[in-house]
Parts: structure tokens; sequence; C-alpha cells
């Protein structure tokens, strides 16, 4: 009998690509999401003509409804994408934010623990949990922000600095997700993902940046970029970041309780600036964007260090910024009446 996977946010960018991959190796899909996200309809009607998945119309906040799929579904592994995932968004609206991504993610640990705690948990935060990092020196170097010293990155030992409403509340998710492997024996791993881009990527000015530029670049529509362009990011291919997922449950045993970064690490950084010149180059067009201020919790460079996932799981990153780009303009070019 095929193995189930619940994936939570999974008619988001993230969920249909990691629903289509593990359906693609055979596993029983079940994809929850209450379809409040721009575009998650058209992805999840792209996946339905793809694979036979189950889908199920549920917000994470709904407690019973939670419960109910969980009892009936009874699934190997439990893939946590659901979540309210801008920064500005929660700066707007910092209550809504918490019961998404902190009270959300309670009611899904929940459900676990009540209903099939032998479950492997598998919880995505982000690198917003490590906050400003004000303390790491950052030097401008051929003009680009990078930390003065740390050349490895941000270690997953690095203390945690929640800041923004949404830093707090994925702060909160992560925190419970180690802690209930530590009192409640449940197997269960954070993934502090960095800036994940690619295919069926619907990106918006304030989340998902590197797929937000290469629309707007294509598009003709207005980029603006805050602060000065220098900050720089670790960037990762969707199709790396599955990868990690395979790895990590494969490895659920020695990783469980555990938290690991995942990103593009120092081989793959990339800054506002330098992406809106490769799009120049390789669309050959002038690119002229607006400017702003600097938001709030932003961070001038995170670039995460990939050591421990390289050690525990054995995984790392194999698409380049250059080439995860490149398909990325090839999928808009093939779809550019999605964003229409």
């Amino acid at each position: 009998m095929n193995k189930t996977i619940l994936i939570t946010g999974g008619a988001g960018f993230i969920g249909v690509n990691s629903a289509t991959a593990f359906a693609n190796k055979g596993w029983h899909v079940v994809v929850v999401d209450n379809l409040s996200r721009r575009g998650t309809d058209l992805n999840l009607a792209w996946l339905q003509n793809q694979h036979d998945i189950d889908f199920e119309k549920v917000d994470i906040r709904d407690v019973e409804a939670i419960n109910a799929l969980f009892k009936q579904y009874k699934p190997e592994v439990v893939l946590h994408l659901a979540a309210q995932v801008a920064v500005t968004t929660s700066v707007i609206n910092p209550r809504e934010d918490f019961e998404i991504n902190a009270l959300g993610t309670l009611n899904v640990l929940e459900a676990v623990r009540l209903q099939c705690p032998d479950t492997f948990f598998i919880n995505a935060s982000t690198n917003k949990v490590y906050g400003k990092m004000e303390d790491l020196g950052v030097v401008e170097r051929n003009g680009r922000y990078e930390y003065d010293k740390l050349t490895c990155g941000v270690p997953e030992h690095r203390s945690l600095d929640f800041h923004s409403p949404y830093g707090c509340s994925k702060g909160v998710a992560d925190q419970y997700t180690i802690d209930y492997a530590r009192v409640y024996g449940l197997r269960t791993v954070t993934l502090r993902q960095s800036c994940i881009y690619g295919p069926r990527q619907f990106g918006i000015e304030d989340q998902g940046w590197v797929a937000w530029f290469t629309i707007a670049a294509m598009l003709n529509k207005e980029i603006t970029v805050y602060g000065n362009g220098k900050q720089i990011r670790d960037v990762l291919h969707v199709e790396d970041l599955i990868e990690a997922y395979f790895s990590v449950i494969e490895k659920s045993d020695v990783i469980s309780g555990e938290s690991l970064n995942i990103g593009g690490g120092p081989e793959n950084t990339l800054s506002l600036l330098e992406l809106l010149g490769y799009l120049e180059s390789t669309l050959e067009k002038k690119i002229t964007p607006l400017w702003d201020d600097w938001r709030p919790g932003d961070q001038p460079v995170f670039v995460c260090d990939l050591e421990k996932a390289k050690r525990t799981i054995g995984w790392e990153p194999k698409i380049s910024v250059e080439d995860g780009v490149i398909k990325l303009i090839s999928w808009v070019k093939d779809h550019s009446q999605l964003f229409e």
C-alpha cells in the first residue's frame, strides 16, 4: 500500500511542486488548503489535471476539521507549508498572522499528537527566526553587502531573535515543532528555509522576490526596490528544496527534534541589483526600478550555513542561481497568460 503524505498549504507554490514530486514517486498525496492565496485555485486545477490526489478544503485554524482529517488519513508524513508568508502583511495584521502561523501550526501538531503520533512532521520554517543579527559585521564588497567574517553563513546554533510579527509567529511554530519532539516524543523536524523560487510561483511584491522581479520584468510591470538593492540572500530552487524533503524523510530517525537550514548557502547568493542586472542581460531589455525605504525586519544579508544539512542528511543544492533563473524565465514565458 502506498505511503500517504498530507501537505498543508498544498495548493501553494511549494505545495504543488512537492505534491507533484511525491505523486511521481508513488505516494498517496492529500492536499489541504483553504485556497485563500492568489493563484492557488489555478495551481490546484493544474495539479488535479496531472495527478490523482485527494483535496480537502480546510483552514488550519479550524481545530475540529484538522483533527477529523488526521483521524481519517493517518498519514506517514505531514509536510506543513500552510502559512501567512509576508513580513509586510504581518505588520499590518499581526493577529491574523499569529492565528495562521503560530496557532495554526499548534493545531496541526496537536492533531498529529492526538490522532497519528507515529507520523513524521516536517515544518517549513524561515530564516527570519534569526532576526536582523545586528551584532554581525556587515561590509560592502563589490556593490553588495556581505558578512564581514562569517564566510560560511549563519549556523543553526545561532541565537534566535524574532524581528517583525512574522518572525515571531514563525519562530513560535519553529520552537513548538522542536519541543513536541522533546516533550511528547513525536518525530518532527523544522526546516529554516531561505528564499525559494521556481515554477508555479505567483510572486508578489512583498513575498517571493526572485519570481516577482522575473515576472514583472518580463511583463513590463513596475518593480520597486526597497532599501538600496545591495542586500543579499541565499536563494534555492524549489527542485532542490524538494530533494531536501525526501532526504529528511529518509533520515527521519536521525534528524527528529532538530532544526536544519535549507537554503542556497554561500555558493548561491544574489543581491536585488544583481538579479535585475541578470534579467536585463538575459531578457535584453532595460529595467528601471522605483525606489523606496527599507522595510521592517529586512536583513541587509542573510546566508545560511549548510554544514549540518550536508552532514546529517547528505543534502546540498545542485541548481545554480543562473540555471534556476533561466528555468523560471522559461516557465513564465510559457505561462504568461496566468499573469494577465
